[in-house]
């Protein structure tokens, strides 16, 4: 978060973090690609309407996460990616 320029609060970012359990450490679940229409859906379903019990304005949020971690940027970390997320729907109360 530090080389993207990103404030943070490490307490959440924690929290998202152990949420995500095992996927951490698999080197491809590690990821987020942002021009990978399914991952994209996957996230969606799974952790924005599972998780968080969001289930508009999805799309917004993952573009607008999608552009402040960069297109360029080729490690869009799922737990840094996750905790943009949180913050861009306002979903602190559920960590």
């Amino acid at each position: 978060m530090d080389k993207l320029g990103l404030s943070y609060d490490a307490g959440l970012f924690e929290k998202v973090a152990k949420d995500l359990g095992p996927a951490l450490y698999n080197t491809d679940a590690n990821k987020v690609s942002c021009s990978d229409d399914a991952e994209l859906d996957t996230v969606r379903k799974n952790f924005i309407e599972k998780n968080l019990g969001k289930s508009d304005a999805n799309n917004a949020a993952i573009n607008a996460v999608c552009e402040k971690m960069g297109k360029s940027n080729r490690n869009k970390y799922r737990a840094i990616f996750y905790y943009l997320l949180v913050k861009e729907l306002g979903a602190e109360s559920t960590y």
